[in-house]
């Protein structure tokens, strides 16, 4: 039998076990406790922020037979059990990117209508609900301003904006953050003790870095390192040159040392370390994606350093202090050109049959700046 993915053998069994979304949490939590319970939620953020994962636990906190009084599924009675054994009859997930069109919809209004088959709730989880083409979402929204006493709705969404307001305005909204490195850290820490696994800090971080705010994508990561790690059947602890190797993942010392060629105008430097990079196996989006994330760190402490307590949460002393010094060798005009030279390459990228040609156009675009 195939081997559970990590993020689905460790998917927050209560409300305690979730990391980040603090305001989200609470507030279910209040309402699950008071017995106050909405027909209807949009739960909207960037992927991997744990909206579906906060879906699945409202509902099965609003079917548990005995929660406790801060509003946490007892994890033990017959309800949660089919919940934490994905059985549960009358949770209805949809995937409205695969099933976006008015059929569904309507086959979705058709078992609304019938009452649960064993719990209280019919709970339907409609992901990327934004979706779903516009006969199918007017047909959505009959169905939330008439909804039958039994059915509870969460609309989860990437793109809100996409969404029609009057089903909007019919949810209790919740916007999710993208977790900080430390938030990511904190659940990767977990997982590695509890998987027996020996991992350096370093190389912890560094997927951190790599899964750009997304805990999903953090946890996926750290099952592809680990399977690779097993499958060599060693007891060495993983480096954070392995999870470099295998992921591609580009760390901040290297990417701090070429914004510094870029800083002191070293042209020729810094194309010869780009290809150096490449050589040895990085590549080029996921350069350009670590290059812009750091230097759009460096604009945002130029024009605020009070944000360094927020963006740079999980950073090291050392790279804080880099990224702060380097800040200073430039005017924030020439900053946010040198950004929006690179910004632009990445868009040039998806149609350059040579990769890396945006990205040298870049450097000496960045070099030239006056």
């Amino acid at each position: 039998m195939a081997n559970q993915a990590l993020y689905r053998k460790y998917r927050p069994k209560t409300f305690g076990e979730i990391v980040g979304q603090e305001h989200v949490v609470q507030t279910l939590r209040n309402a699950l406790a008071s017995d106050l319970i909405s027909h209807a939620y949009l739960f909207s953020g960037p992927r991997g922020s744990g909206k579906t994962s906060l879906a699945r636990l409202l509902a099965k906190g609003v079917n548990c037979l005995s929660r406790s009084k801060n509003g946490e599924p007892c994890n033990t009675c017959s309800a949660c059990v089919e919940f934490n054994e994905g059985k549960a009859m009358d949770l209805i997930e949809i995937d409205a990117a695969s099933n976006r069109g008015i059929d569904e919809i309507r086959d979705l209004k058709e078992g609304i209508a019938f009452s649960p088959i064993k719990l209280k709730y019919k709970v339907f989880i409609v992901d990327e609900a934004h979706q779903l083409t516009k006969e199918a979402a007017n047909a959505l929204l009959k169905t939330l301003e008439e909804p039958p006493a039994h059915a509870i709705f969460v609309l989860a969404t990437t793109e809100p904006q996409k969404m029609i307001a009057t089903i909007i305005s019919r949810c209790q909204r919740f916007d999710f953050r993208r977790f900080t490195i430390q938030e990511i850290l904190k659940r990767l820490n977990m997982i590695v003790l509890r998987e027996g696994a020996d991992v350096q800090p370093e190389a912890l971080e560094l997927i951190a870095l790599g899964a750009s705010g997304s805990l999903r994508d953090a946890e996926s990561l750290l099952d592809k390192v680990l399977t690779f790690h097993s499958s060599f059947a060693t007891t060495k602890k993983i480096s954070a040159e392995e999870v470099r190797e295998l992921l591609g993942i580009i760390d901040l010392a290297t990417i701090s040392e070429f914004a510094q060629l870029l800083y002191e105008k070293k042209a020729s430097q810094a194309i010869a370390f780009l290809h150096k990079s490449l050589e040895e196996g990085i590549d080029p989006q996921e350069f350009l994606k670590a290059l812009s994330t750091y230097l759009r760190y460096t604009l945002l402490l130029k024009v605020s350093p009070k944000l360094e307590e927020t963006i740079l949460a999980g950073f090291t002393k050392e790279q804080v202090e880099k990224m702060k010094a380097q800040s200073k060798q430039y005017e924030e005009k020439d900053l946010q050109k040198t950004l929006e030279h690179f910004l632009s390459a990445e868009t040039k990228m998806k149609y350059s049959s040579i990769p890396q040609l945006p990205l040298e156009l870049a450097i000496i675009d960045s070099c030239g700046v006056v």
